[in-house]
């Protein structure tokens, strides 16, 4: 697995903002959508594209568009939702689906609860959008479940992570027969006694849309 940290003054300044718990939900949203789009120009590098020939307006130009099958962006609920907007801002074209998953906060197990994607994933390139890797878990058990689909090349999009996620997800992963890439915007010191990450920036979900009782 391959782990690409996003080095960029803007994008360290908006997780700074992103970490500030003064920080209120409207202006952390925006501040999330915004960061994706940074992370999302990083995740994008390898997208599948195809050779074309347009006419400007002065002459024929040689140029590239997205491959068929179009990409995948999967978003896990539901904190993966504040992502899709700034994902698809770069992606417009691309398909969405959705995977719904939970932790066990006693055992840190990740099971999957919802989902809606194409049964037959084979050719696919998958965005994978979570904000916060922490035990690395719910991410791992997610690029399994799309690689057993069929999945070729999957790219996951968090905006931090934390080191024994990142040692996890690599061991989980070691044996899987796809490439994997992580883009994150930081990679933090560690997680403590309770599976959050440290420093961190909260519950990204709690922080996007509320606290649900």
């Amino acid at each position: 697995m391959q782990v690409h940290v996003a080095d960029h003054p803007l994008v360290s300044h908006k997780l700074t903002v992103l970490r500030d718990e003064r920080t209120d939900s409207p202006t952390f949203r925006r501040l999330a959508d915004e960061l994706v789009t940074l992370l999302a120009y990083e995740a994008t590098r390898d997208v599948r594209v195809e050779a074309v020939e347009v006419q400007t307006p002065v002459a024929k130009a040689k140029g590239v568009r997205l491959s068929n099958p179009r990409p995948l962006v999967v978003p896990i609920l539901r904190a993966g939702l504040g992502m899709l907007d700034g994902m698809q801002r770069l992606l417009p074209t691309a398909e969405v689906g959705f995977l719904g998953m939970v932790r066990n906060e006693e055992t840190l197990e990740a099971t999957t609860y919802a989902e809606r994607l194409p049964d037959d994933l084979a050719g696919r390139q998958c965005y994978v959008l979570d904000p916060m890797l922490a035990t690395g878990g719910t991410l791992a058990a997610a690029i399994d479940f799309l690689v057993k689909r069929g999945a070729d090349q999957i790219t996951a999009v968090c905006l931090i992570a934390a080191p024994e996620g990142i040692a996890r997800m690599e061991a989980e992963l070691a044996d899987i027969d796809v490439p994997v890439t992580l883009v994150t915007a930081g990679r933090d010191e560690r997680l403590n006694e309770k599976g959050y990450i440290v420093p961190g920036l909260g519950d990204a979900g709690d922080r996007l849309y509320g606290v649900v009782g």
